[in-house]
């Protein structure tokens, strides 16, 4: 008997701590008293490599509800009605919209806050909280929205929306109504950018008006605000390119040679990123979705093109490198007559590497690939195409480069058993031809082949290409960005190419020689890739100073003709204003940036 009512007193008197003593839990019990009202964090500010402001947040305010407390008890009346009609008109709503908003909230929780409203700006805000109170379940929650004080970048910057399903089950962080990052860096750097989420229980009275803190704020925690990150992207060269690229679909990818930084990232045509920002984001992604000129599609990685002639100089590289060819290596070319493939341009009957490199010449290109995967000492075509692969592939092609660049696409080198399949086994150098001039199967994207001009700048090796710079807390980059990737290829082998392509601006037939500046010497290489969709692409690589290169650069328009005519001086111009950071042709670039290059396929 003694331990029964031990027992029983140890019972009452923690029944009594719980329920007098410690008003903590009897305040938790009753959940028409308290507030759980999420504290958002501010989100990283991103800015480019010289500290100028390219996103910061702005606030607004979701209209949150408690279904359950939508109707109260009153002193004065047993039960009454929440004023449907009135709330529907200073929300500016219809019926059937409340009606739906709240089974929606009640689908989701009858207890917990959801969101009924999203992002309702501060215009509107105010007018709304100062009579909030008669609508008892509802109360308003801070949150922040991304906005661009510069429009440019918007496929790097990228945007945030309301958070999926899926995206929430493969995250326990995020709950309905949570933002998250979509695509650009905003995607890529998701958990630096968001911070913490942070909470703050209040007290509310039965007519949903705040009462303060409850209990000292001893349940309450601050939110981490996120990571602010700096892009090596130059704002003003990322503004230039695109006024550049404006009436013409297409891509430029600039790079610094030393880190692997994207100084800029080009995507045409673009858009506004602010369009992709609150309420409206709906309406005008889907008006994105539908614009015919695919705005929305980010051409600088998810473009993959026949790199053309500018694909020779990984064909050169690997020749000179398997000992297929020497500089002196000389192959004939008798034009348009060469067979089996024509040349475009008239020259020397039988050029030398540098050349042929200056004029371009097809059939030179063609024999390379051909010496190459018919060495003896690899002992047979297949296997000698084989290292020819490897080999390109260790040049960053045929593959993705897994950095902070969503929806990178990795380009195609096709593969031995590829053509195994294709020729029945049986296939040789001039079955596959056209690879030796960045024709047939091959494909690169502009990245990639920003990626070789910067390689052929390093003399051979280069640092995967990546949007960051640094993030503001000093956080050290991932590995795969500070990696120093190695070619295999020897540096004198790139000395002979950066000599070659430094004649593409400055000798007698150079193919950009139109493009020369006295002060600012410049190596490139011109390519006009077939396309079967239309008329040709115009390409254009290069790097610049060429004893000490700064910035190295890809440009691709689209159904635009010669790579000389489009491509090269949109590259040249580029490098000027990032060097000099001004531009001293204005002929030039006033025929650039009003080009039209707007390629409709007739029907």
């Amino acid at each position: 008997m003694a331990i029964y009512i031990a027992v029983g007193v140890v019972f009452l008197f923690r029944l009594f701590s719980l329920q007098v003593v410690d008003k903590k839990y009897k305040a938790l019990a009753d959940n028409n008293a308290l507030r759980y009202v999420t504290q958002y964090p501010a989100r990283g500010k991103v800015y480019d490599r010289n500290g100028e402001l390219l996103v910061f947040n702005e606030a607004v305010y979701d209209l949150m509800v408690v279904p359950r407390q939508t109707v109260v008890k009153d002193t004065l009346s047993p039960l009454y009605p929440f004023d449907t009609l009135g709330f529907c008109q200073l929300l500016d709503i219809d019926k059937a919209s409340f009606v739906e908003r709240m089974q929606k909230a009640k689908k989701e929780s009858y207890v917990k806050p959801s969101a009924f409203m999203t992002q309702v700006p501060k215009e509107d805000y105010a007018h709304i909280a100062e009579v909030l109170y008669r609508f008892p379940g509802f109360f308003f929650q801070t949150r922040t929205v991304r906005h661009y004080p510069q429009v440019i970048a918007a496929h790097t910057l990228g945007d945030i929306g309301e958070v999926s399903k899926g995206e929430m089950e493969r995250d326990e962080y995020y709950k309905m109504g949570d933002y998250i990052g979509k695509s650009g860096i905003e995607k890529s750097y998701e958990k630096e950018l968001r911070g913490e989420k942070g909470l703050k229980v209040v007290m509310v009275d039965v007519h949903n008006r705040e009462m303060g803190s409850f209990d000292n704020g001893s349940l309450d925690r601050d939110p981490v605000a996120g990571k602010d990150i700096y892009l090596g992207m130059d704002a003003t060269l990322q503004a230039y390119g695109e006024r550049l690229m404006r009436n013409k679909v297409g891509s430029i990818v600039a790079i610094e040679p030393a880190t692997g930084q994207i100084l800029a990232f080009v995507s045409s045509p673009t858009y506004d990123p602010n369009l992709l920002v609150g309420r409206e984001r709906g309406k005008h992604f889907q008006e994105l979705m539908k614009d015919p000129m695919k705005p929305l599609i980010n051409r600088a990685v998810s473009g993959s093109y026949p790199p053309g002639s500018t694909f020779k100089t990984v064909v050169g590289l690997i020749a000179m490198q398997s000992g297929s060819i020497t500089p002196a290596t000389c192959f004939h070319c008798s034009g348009l007559g060469s067979m089996p493939i024509k040349c475009t341009h008239s020259h020397g009957s039988s050029p030398n590497f540098a050349n042929a490199i200056m004029n371009s010449c097809n059939p030179y290109f063609y024999e390379s690939f051909k010496a190459t995967i018919n060495n003896p000492k690899f002992g047979g075509v297949k296997k000698g195409y084989e290292y020819w692969k490897e080999m390109t592939m260790k040049l960053g092609f045929g593959q993705k480069f897994g950095t902070d660049i969503p929806s990178e696409l990795g380009g195609n080198i096709p593969s031995r058993e590829y053509y195994d399949k294709m020729y029945g086994g049986q296939w040789n150098a001039v079955t596959i031809r056209s690879l030796g001039i960045g024709q047939g199967e091959v494909l690169a994207t502009p990245l990639q082949l920003a990626n070789i001009a910067a390689t052929i700048a390093n003399e051979g090796y280069y640092y995967p290409p990546h949007l960051i710079k640094a993030f503001g807390d000093g956080t050290p980059l991932p590995e795969v960005m500070t990696t120093k990737m190695e070619t295999g290829i020897e540096q004198r082998h790139f000395k002979v190419m950066k000599a070659g392509l430094r004649t593409v601006f400055n000798g007698p037939a150079g193919t950009a020689r139109r493009y020369e500046m006295n002060d600012i010497a410049q190596c490139g290489k011109t390519g006009t890739a077939q396309n079967p969709h239309g008329n040709n692409h115009s390409l254009f690589i290069a790097f610049a100073p060429a004893e000490d290169p700064k910035i190295a650069i890809a440009v691709i328009v689209e159904n635009s003709g010669y790579g000389a005519t489009w491509a090269a001086p949109i590259a040249s111009l580029m490098i000027e204003k990032y060097i000099r950071g001004h531009v001293e042709r204005p002929e030039l670039e006033k025929r650039m940036m009003e080009g039209v290059v707007i390629y409709k396929k007739e029907r």
